[in-house]
């Protein structure tokens, strides 16, 4: 649950803030959802202090260091060339969700070029509707400098934002189709994320 705070406290190169850890509230079940700039959002994840089970692709288990965390921590790992992989990967992760485990997953499946959110996939709101679990959508802003994607940088004193946003009920925006759903929470955390850059004071 703590392993990836306990990495960003003993190496503290980065400002990192964060508002609205409250609602991610234990006790509860969630699909939670994050943008996704660079694979330090792996470990910045767990900033929540909440205990859930993450969605990784296979690829990211051969990337040194990061390959050994993704195992520590037994993600729920997916080949998406793969549909028996992927089948098996929802089928784990509904498991979870109606045990009362919430799932991570970074819905663009890749980190983005350059700043903004990608286009989501489907996965993340499947399951949200069959589990019936509200999504906790989660804003990190600032680490696209960070070990970027198609990039070795490894930038200091960055300052790494982090924004739980309220809790949605897929039934609330009054669909049961996951592409639809993928829609309007996408277009939601890009019109949030316009306002947290637009709000550039400390948190």
């Amino acid at each position: 649950m703590y392993q990836g705070f306990l990495l960003c406290w003993i190496i503290p190169v980065w400002k990192i803030e964060m508002e609205g850890r409250n609602k991610a509230v234990r006790g509860k079940t969630f699909v939670i959802i994050s943008n996704h700039q660079s694979m330090l959002d792996i470990v910045l994840i767990f900033y929540l202090r909440y205990r859930f089970k993450s969605v990784s692709k296979i690829e990211n288990t051969k990337i040194p260091v990061l390959g050994w965390y993704i195992r520590m921590a037994d993600y729920i790992t997916v080949d998406r060339v793969n549909e028996q992989s992927k089948s098996g990967m929802l089928e784990k992760s509904l498991k979870c969700l109606k045990d009362g485990t919430s799932i991570m997953i970074f819905p663009e499946g890749t980190r983005s070029n350059g700043n903004e959110i990608g286009r989501f996939k489907r996965g993340a709101f499947l399951l949200a509707i069959q589990a019936e679990r509200p999504i906790l959508p989660v804003l990190i802003d600032g680490t696209g400098g960070i070990l970027p994607k198609n990039g070795l940088i490894f930038a200091w004193g960055k300052r790494i934002r982090i924004k739980v946003l309220d809790p949605v009920q897929p039934s609330s925006f009054g669909t049961k189709d996951n592409d639809e759903l993928a829609l309007k929470l996408r277009s939601l955390m890009n019109s949030e994320l316009k306002k947290l850059r637009a709000n550039n004071v400390k948190l």
